[in-house]
């Protein structure tokens, strides 16, 4: 046991890693672009730090383990906003986009009440999957056309050093960088759904509860990272976006390829308890988002609110 719980910490361990190389590479290839910084969080940064939760999901679905798969998205979607918004709050005030209330996160609630209904099915359907990744092409689509109809936005911005000298060289290091994160990814992923599935057991605590709690902070810390560094260098655009692509992500593609592995089962008591928080979050963004600065204060009750449910689950 005592060898599973280091494979445990180390499947975290090369998440983390794996994903900021991968995130790093492919920031600073979107960076040259001259992209928003909130498309570039709502989607390559997303993209990125997600990328945990799709490997942990896939392969929780081809190893049967679908309860895990599910528990994952829930409980990395309530960590994102309560414990990822909460801390970096905390750090700093986050000031948001003026147009976030308007166009992002009603995407993003719209995903969100779309797989609560699919939830009450009792699984989340190959069909269903099918929507749901219809409903990322859109939002991919979205972003696209958002990003090329507002350029002056981008050119608005202060050149940074690195975006005025990137060479053929710096190219290939971060699309090198972006591979060995990926692989980090990967094996991390396979190590920590090993280890996890078979604590679980162990300690005769169910997969789903081991996806909602330990898995899902383990792959969101990824997220943490960026919207953390986000707030600390004044770029809240970027942390904010990250989150809410993020968990639509999560839900729109993460859900939506593995059901179309294998039909998702979930379990009754979550249409009670764990889908309503997580739905209970996204709500809460809008009135926190409308006065465009999530406040210390607010950073707080979000980060008790997630050790509260940390605390009920166990």
């Amino acid at each position: 046991m005592a060898v599973q719980a280091l494979l445990f910490v180390a499947g975290l361990i090369l998440l983390y890693f794996g994903a900021e190389g991968m995130v790093k590479g492919a920031v600073s290839l979107a960076r040259a672009l001259r992209i928003r910084p909130l498309i570039i969080g709502l989607t390559v940064v997303a993209f990125g730090t997600s990328a945990p939760e799709l490997v942990v999901s896939l392969l929780a679905a081809v190893q049967k383990s679908e309860a895990l798969a599910v528990g994952n998205v829930i409980g990395s979607n309530i960590a994102n906003i309560a414990l990822i918004l909460g801390i970096a709050a905390i750090l700093r005030p986050l000031r948001a986009e003026r147009g976030l209330v308007r166009r992002e996160i009603p995407m993003m609630l719209v995903a969100s009440f779309l797989f609560y209904g699919m939830a009450w099915s009792g699984a989340i359907s190959r069909p269903f999957g099918g929507i749901l990744l219809a409903g990322l092409v859109v939002f991919l689509a979205y972003s696209v056309r958002t990003a090329r109809v507002q350029p002056q936005e981008s050119q608005a911005e202060p050149e940074r050093p690195d975006e005025a000298s990137l060479t053929r060289r710096s190219t290939l290091k971060n699309g090198l960088l972006f591979l060995f994160g990926l692989g980090g990814l990967i094996l991390g992923a396979q190590v920590l759904v090993g280890s996890g599935v078979y604590l679980a057991r162990a300690f005769g605590v169910s997969e789903g509860i081991i996806g909602l709690s330990l898995v899902a902070v383990g792959t969101s810390l990824p997220e943490l990272a960026t919207t953390v560094v986000a707030s600390i260098r004044k770029e809240a655009d970027l942390g904010i976006g990250n989150i809410i692509g993020s968990n639509l992500f999560n839900i729109l593609a993460v859900i939506g390829l593995g059901s179309l592995i294998r039909p998702l089962p979930v379990e009754s008591e979550w249409l009670l308890f764990q889908f309503p928080v997580m739905l209970f979050l996204s709500l809460a963004l809008v009135p926190l988002m409308s006065g465009r600065v999530i406040r210390r204060w607010e950073g707080s009750l979000l980060f008790a609110g997630y050790c509260a449910f940390l605390i009920w689950l166990f």
